[in-house]
């Protein structure tokens, strides 16, 4: 069987909330750390998050 080319990764909040997001990754088409801008309940308002592993 092929590997698949998807990994589930962990979306950080840089408001150091400590809220995240679940998402998955191409690691064909996007080989750098992810950064998205998206809403942070716990500080009520848009905030960059980062890529980290899950553990």
């Amino acid at each position: 069987m092929a590997k698949s080319n998807t990994v589930l990764i962990k979306l950080v909040s840089t408001a150091d909330t400590g809220v995240y997001y679940v998402t998955k990754k191409n690691t064909r088409n996007a080989t750098g750390k992810l950064e998205l801008k998206k809403y942070d309940k716990a500080a009520r308002k848009h905030v960059v998050f980062r890529e980290a592993k899950i553990k």
